[in-house]
């Protein structure tokens, strides 16, 4: 019998099976997004799309604006597509309706911009990677992955450690490293429309995760304004747990054109200066091991 998934494995790049398996775990992806993260150039990328999308390994959809035109294409996994990441993963087949579901999910899913835009944060920095030898995003989990029991504990944790649920829901987990330096962290992407009340009550959640796991990694709240964040990190003067905590603002970084693994995090209690994320390493407890987390 012939098998469509051993048929088009033949026909994919390492490339092809990295986008394969992101928007199998992330589901959805610009093409402006898959391009900078992956490709050297959006020509270049549209056309290996357009091979794919052919091939039934991905699907798209094109959002309208509310003042006219359209949004560049948004893609997701298609049935096959999927069937492929599970068998490369070894895991047993997708639902024959999978991709169905993940589509109308997207299509019509009013956390679409939301979900986009903690994408965005992690092909930021894949695209960062793709200039800069020294640096690596090891590991993108989204946040399915992180409510799963047992995704940030080690063999040899108690029993009650690999038990434990996170009482928080981060948006993304990443391992980022950079000249040979890891920085595990957990992302908090804020659209403005939580109080900022709500974002400081999320740290005592975090706080009791790193207590459980007697291990420390930064939260990095990535918001949409500059106002916005001086007016967190005059919030977070006053938890206990501010330390655990970094903030960055969009905007400034788009003005000064620089992604989130470059200057634009600042701490508590660091002056105002902005730091690199892999500056954040002094804020992890237990660094020399973090690459054994999940």
């Amino acid at each position: 019998m012939d098998d469509p998934v051993l048929r088009v494995q033949s026909q994919l790049t390492d490339r092809d099976r990295v986008l394969l398996g992101w928007l199998y775990d992330h589901g959805v992806l610009t093409s402006l997004q898959i391009a900078e993260a992956l490709f050297p150039s959006l020509d270049f990328c549209q056309r290996r799309l357009r091979t794919l999308y052919r091939l039934r390994l991905v699907a798209r959809f094109r959002p309208q604006r509310a003042d006219g035109g359209s949004y560049p294409y948004h893609y997701v996994i298609d049935q096959l597509g999927a069937e492929v990441v599970a068998a490369s993963r070894d895991e047993r087949p997708p639902r024959r309706d999978h991709a169905r579901v993940e589509r109308r999910r997207w299509t019509s899913s009013r956390s679409l911009a939301h979900r986009l835009g903690v994408n965005g944060f992690f092909t930021d920095l894949a695209r960062y990677t793709r200039t800069h030898p020294g640096a690596e995003l090891v590991q993108w989990l989204p946040e399915a992955a992180c409510q799963r029991v047992g995704t940030f504990t080690r063999r040899g944790d108690p029993v009650l450690v690999q038990a434990y649920q996170l009482r928080v829901r981060p948006d993304g987990y990443g391992l980022w490293v950079e000249d040979s330096v890891a920085v595990p962290f957990f992302v908090e992407y804020d659209t403005g429309t939580e109080p900022l009340s709500v974002l400081v009550g999320k740290l005592a959640g975090y706080g009791e995760l790193f207590a459980t796991l007697d291990r420390v990694w930064p939260v990095l709240f990535w918001l949409h304004s500059a106002a916005r964040v001086a007016n967190l990190r005059r919030l977070l003067a006053d938890t206990p747990l501010r330390a655990l905590a970094a903030t960055g603002a969009r905007d400034h970084a788009a003005m000064a054109g620089l992604c989130p693994a470059e200057a634009v995090w600042a701490v508590p209690g660091g002056g105002g200066q902005r730091q690199r994320l892999v500056d954040l390493a002094s804020y992890v407890v237990d660094a020399g091991r973090a690459g054994e987390a999940a």
